[in-house]
């Protein structure tokens, strides 16, 4: 049957990084941005969990990302100075790729001043906050598989899959990552064979149910058509996504948002969005997917960024319900 998961029978292991007489020279880039541009507002999407093995944001104001490019792994270490020039160095095969897109992954192509606020709380928090911009990393299976991974369950529970998956299947960072991070050093994801090859107990062990394994393992099979939709406009990448069985409207808006920078990726179907939408613009934290639209219809082509702004306000409704209990398959 299409898209029948078969368990493996033999683990697989560890990626390793490939043996060389020296180790590659890390690459450096001074970009200076037209405007300015505040890193942890701009590259904290990336990042997925506290103790994510492909991102870590410093008390210093730097910025490590470990990312597997078309031109192999890489890893990224950025940071901006007072006058708001950006530094970058880069590590490992996709260095160069890497410092290639650091103005698209900063939001070089986000246009901020196409964003019209109508309430005062957008108007407000997009004034606070100048240094927000869309980022834009050009890669898809990166973030499409850990929003996979968060498909109707706890973000701890995804986090904790995620972090368990890539230290055990993922390629140690290119770079000084260990020197920076000790034990716990940076890790690339797994290329797509390697996640095709995981066994259904290790799935199991991560907390990852049948039908999100399964859902991952369709993808990582077209991986290289599922990356053609980061150069597609919003539309037709949206659509190649979900041709995916697993992959609807939220997986899709969740991945776009990050790998095309789509300022109007506006998430349908999740769990707390519309009453958090609801509650800032029209004090109805009832509200559902349908109200949510209605209220950002005035926003459209920049829905996503008004999400993005009543999220850094700060105005969300209080708790009303115990947090959700996290599941733990792996002990079933």
């Amino acid at each position: 049957m299409a898209g029948r998961f078969v368990p493996r029978t033999t683990a697989v292991p560890r990626q390793e990084p490939v043996a060389t007489d020296a180790p590659a020279p890390a690459l450096t880039r001074i970009w200076a941005p037209p405007r300015p541009v505040d890193l942890r507002l701009v590259l904290s999407p990336l990042r997925r969990g506290p103790a994510d093995p492909a991102y870590r944001a410093l008390p210093d104001g730097t910025h490590w990302r470990a990312t597997r490019t078309p031109a192999g792994p890489g890893t990224l270490r950025v940071s901006a100075s007072p006058d708001h020039r950006v530094s970058a160095t880069a590590w490992g095969p996709g260095a160069q790729w890497l410092l290639d897109g650091l103005p698209a992954l900063l939001g070089a192509d986000d246009v901020p001043e196409d964003f019209r606020p109508r309430h005062r709380l957008l108007a407000l928090t997009q004034h606070s906050r100048p240094g927000l911009r869309l980022l834009r990393t050009g890669l898809v299976m990166e973030s499409l598989i850990p929003s996979i991974l968060e498909q109707k369950v706890t973000t701890d529970e995804a986090y904790r899959a995620w972090r368990l998956l890539l230290r055990t299947y993922g390629t140690p960072a290119p770079g000084p990552t260990d020197a920076a991070f000790g034990s716990h050093g940076l890790y690339v994801m797994p290329d797509a064979r390697t996640w095709s090859l995981i066994p259904s107990w290790e799935w199991h062990r991560a907390g990852v149910d049948a039908k999100r394994s399964a859902t991952i393992l369709r993808a990582v099979r077209v991986a290289r058509r599922m990356e053609e939709a980061a150069a597609m406009e919003l539309t037709a990448a949206m659509e190649r996504l979900q041709l995916i069985p697993g992959i609807g409207p939220w997986t899709a808006a969740e991945t776009l948002q990050r790998s095309n920078g789509a300022a109007d990726a506006v998430t349908v179907g999740d769990l707390h969005l519309p009453g958090i939408v609801g509650h800032a613009l029209a004090g109805n934290r009832n509200a559902d997917d349908e109200e949510m639209l209605a209220l950002l219809a005035p926003y459209e082509g920049q829905r996503h960024r008004a999400t993005r702004l009543i999220m850094l306000s700060g105005r969300t409704p209080s708790r009303r319900a115990p947090k959700m209990t996290p599941r733990d398959i792996a002990r079933l």
